[in-house]
């Protein structure tokens, strides 16, 4: 069986340039002798490799010198504890809960201090943004958190909240990279790399210096400080080289696709072929409003849980994979990431046609 068209919210598709060139390089990488897999982090060779990444994701994402460059790991789950540990020095901070992670998050943050549920989707199963352009920010809130797109609803915040002056952090783990973002409007932005950009095991955190201190919470465990990882250069323990290095060669492959912008307005073509075709079919429905939709997760059903999973299965054996909606959503989903190719979209919709005709009486 070849390659299938995966449709996963991540780990999710990577460039398929990306695989062969890691494939060819798995046994001797660049005349060393080694599999990256094998490396010491502490090595020159290696030393290249992580550097090369950093400078490239400065270069796609235009990232000030004031901004340190985090390759972490644990996931975004622990950065839902290590940034209160690390930023909430007045035991204070506004959260806005537009899905599952930011509702994680916003309860793991009540652990280390207050944290205010300042707006929320949740009286709508998420299926929007809020309005945040005039929120009860609390005076004495250390940042405003967000989950910028959110993979399991499929909503994505188009205009940045108005933190009235306060930090903004976003977890931006299902959007990074798909097209450019504003660096300075943020204080802190991070992401788990599983989605858009390599391997599971990576997470990239972008972070102001004025906001790395020497002091974060009491208890913090030294591996969650993010000074000490930034004083480290991402080496105070050993980093998940490997997934490094894939992160490092997907920022080639979007330089040379032409950046941010380019893909920004690939990832628009994909999407929109996708949700014309749901805004005109009369079987399946986009679940998500309009003006907060998100170009790289797009949830839908047909109104009936029956057909749902009779779609599912035709699909996957038609070699459309991963499908099926999150658990707490049902219906269907597909993640379009950057390395989703237009084909993969038209060959969906045109599958979505055929399963439409067959099962309209």
């Amino acid at each position: 069986m070849g390659r299938i068209w995966n449709f996963s919210a991540g780990p999710a598709v990577l460039p398929e340039e990306v695989l062969k060139e890691a494939a060819d390089e798995m046994l001797d990488y660049q005349g060393s002798g080694m599999s990256v897999m094998e490396m010491s982090h502490r090595s020159k060779v290696y030393d290249k490799i992580i550097k090369d990444a950093e400078q490239d994701l400065r270069d796609l994402l235009e990232i000030p010198d004031n901004y340190k460059v985090l390759f972490l790991q644990g996931g975004a789950h622990l950065q839902f504890a290590a940034v209160p540990m690390n930023l909430m020095k007045n035991k204070v901070a506004d959260y806005i809960v537009t899905g599952q992670w930011a509702t994680r998050a916003w309860k793991e943050a009540n652990k280390y201090g207050k944290a205010n549920k300042i707006a929320s989707s949740e009286d709508k199963t998420f299926s929007y943004i809020p309005d945040c352009s005039d929120l009860p920010i609390d005076e004495n809130a250390d940042y405003v958190y967000i989950c910028e797109n959110n993979t399991i609803y499929g909503t994505k915040f188009h205009e940045l909240p108005n933190t009235k002056g306060k930090v903004l952090v976003s977890d931006v783990s299902s959007c990074f990279l798909s097209e450019p973002m504003d660096v300075t409007k943020y204080g802190l932005i991070y992401g788990g790399a599983q989605k858009n950009i390599g391997p599971a095991g990576v997470v990239i955190a972008i972070i102001r210096e004025d906001l790395l201190t020497d002091e974060p919470l009491p208890g913090t465990p030294t591996i969650c400080s993010y000074k000490v990882q930034a004083d480290a250069d991402s080496l105070y323990n050993t980093p998940p080289c490997y997934g490094i290095y894939i992160c490092g060669k997907v920022f080639k492959w979007l330089k040379k696709r032409g950046g941010l912008q380019a893909m920004k307005e690939y990832n628009e073509k994909k999407a929109k072929i996708l949700y014309d075709f749901l805004d005109e079919s009369k079987m399946f429905k986009g679940t998500v409003a309009k003006k907060d939709r998100s170009l790289m997760n797009v949830p839908f059903v047909t109104g009936d849980p029956d057909l749902d999973a009779k779609f599912i299965k035709e699909s996957t054996a038609a070699g459309f994979a991963n499908l099926k909606g999150h658990r707490s959503v049902g219906g269907m989903r597909a993640s379009i990431y950057n390395a989703m190719p237009i084909e993969g979209v038209e060959a969906l919709v045109e599958f979505m046609k055929k399963f439409e005709a067959e099962n309209t009486k």
